[in-house]
């Protein structure tokens, strides 16, 4: 049997996961809390042991879809050695196969709430940009890593190429989900991680 807290940890952690998975399928707007909570088997009563609202509930999906990227992009770089840069453009390529595992579908879910979102929810709005920070942060960390070992220029601030990196990334993927096609992501790190970023 699990003991009460595993299972509330449990249903909170199912709940996240349905968030991400049906705001990917189907945005923030067209997705109904009982459709979440049946997915889930968990009461309608309930949810409000976990969440304030369907906005606070939006606000958690966030940083939980952003916490494995972050994982993996800190994964890469602390294992990277003296290659910095290797470790974010292996990231990158990563993300890319996925994407076309995944045909392209979904894209970036940030990014998707971001173009859904824009100002309307305040809480949501205060959540995406806290998760581009702690994103930007430590690609500002592996870029100024990557200045330190030579292999990135240091005319620019390592903040303003993650900026950059972000804002262009954000941009191939809307590209690429119109085009179905990895064309623009690859063409961004390319340009940028191999061309542009370079001493």
């Amino acid at each position: 049997m699990m003991s009460k807290s595993n299972k509330k940890e449990f249903n909170r952690e199912s709940l996240l996961n349905e968030g991400v998975a049906l705001f990917m399928g189907q945005g923030y707007h067209g997705t109904g809390l009982q459709e979440i909570l049946d997915a889930v088997n968990v009461p309608k009563g309930s949810f409000y042991n976990y969440f304030d609202s369907k906005e606070d509930f939006g606000a958690n999906v966030i940083q939980h879809y952003i916490g494995p990227f972050i994982a993996q992009l800190a994964g890469h770089l602390d294992s990277s050695g003296t290659d910095a840069l290797g470790a974010i453009r292996c990231y990158f390529d990563e993300l890319i196969a996925e994407l076309e595992r995944n045909e392209f579908k979904g894209g970036c879910l940030l990014g998707n709430l971001m173009g859904e979102l824009g100002d309307t929810s305040e809480v949501c709005q205060k959540s995406l940009q806290v998760a581009v920070k702690r994103y930007r942060d430590l690609l500002q960390y592996g870029l100024a890593k990557a200045q330190r070992q030579g292999a990135v220029r240091s005319d620019k601030s390592a903040e303003e190429m993650a900026d950059l990196l972000i804002n262009a990334w954000q941009g191939a993927l809307l590209r690429m989900k119109i085009e179905k096609s990895s064309a623009p992501v690859k063409q961004c790190c390319h340009n940028l991680l191999g061309d542009y970023f370079m001493p």
